[in-house]
């Protein structure tokens, strides 16, 4: 390779690079800069976690081989890294309408820096949720360990990158606002219950089951839990696949939705 092409090559790792920066901190000041934002993130888990969680707790906990409070948990915190990233892409169509996105499309920047970018700002207030969800969780009694907090947020990257793609599956293929608000949620919430965020699924069988493993989520929760629950007699009771055929399955149904999402979005922004 010649010096010019190795030049030219650095100049656009560098530009791409410095695109995904940009649009992450455009992410994180127009988060900073809607308070009722980041309330909502730290208000969500105590509906989800405290009613709908703690109910199931009082009810259910009794018939499983495993402590249902950790394993609710776990859940919970991955539910909402995937759910908030997932929501957050949405805004997508607000930058659609005030026309953010062709500025952006028609600068020399890949389409998919610009996705990563909006991916990685809106897991930001993914991880706010999870503070939220920390702190119910501690209410409630119930606690992990620092090493099992790190492991999660170690993982954080894939299960907000994995959200984001399918979000953009949604966004790219619907492009109607209000469709793709109500889509969202049509979306984010039968993962809660279908991934094993709170329920276990590891018997369903018939359209559930089927359901339950087209799903990224899946996937995710059970990687992280595969970590989590690394070496402990529940492993096995809670642990659903081979950690490597999450990874595999993550990455396959990540790189998909991301592809065939940006490139649907993409076109019709240039089609506008």
């Amino acid at each position: 390779m010649s010096d010019l092409a190795l030049v030219r090559n650095k100049s656009r790792v560098y530009r791409e690079a410095s695109s995904v920066v940009a649009i992450v901190a455009r992410e994180i000041t127009l988060l900073v800069k809607s308070p009722g934002t980041i309330i909502m993130s730290l208000a969500m888990p105590l509906v989800m976690m405290w009613m709908i969680g703690g109910n199931l707790m009082q009810n259910m906990a009794g018939g499983v081989d495993f402590s249902f409070g950790g394993f609710m948990l776990v859940g919970m915190l991955v539910n909402m890294l995937f759910m908030t990233t997932t929501m957050g892409m949405a805004t997508l169509v607000d930058d659609h309408d005030i026309d953010f996105n062709q500025e952006m499309l028609v600068s020399p920047v890949s389409r998919y820096s610009i996705v990563v970018g909006k991916i990685l700002g809106s897991s930001v207030g993914a991880v706010v949720s999870m503070v939220g969800t920390l702190v119910v969780g501690l209410f409630m009694g119930i606690t992990i360990s620092v090493g099992q907090l790190l492991a999660i947020l170690a993982l954080s990257p894939l299960i907000c990158l994995s959200a984001g793609a399918l979000s953009m599956l949604i966004i790219g293929l619907i492009k109607n606002k209000k469709a793709v608000n109500i889509a969202t949620p049509l979306i984010t919430m039968p993962q809660m219950f279908l991934s094993g965020a709170i329920i276990p699924v590891s018997n369903s069988t018939g359209a559930l089951g089927f359901i339950s493993h087209c799903m990224p989520m899946t996937y995710c929760l059970d990687l992280v839990r595969a970590v989590v629950y690394a070496g402990t007699p529940e492993y096995d009771s809670i642990v659903m696949f081979n950690p490597l055929v999450n990874c595999l399955a993550i990455v396959g149904l990540t790189l998909g939705c991301l592809i065939v999402g940006t490139m649907f979005f993409a076109r019709s922004e240039r089609n506008r």
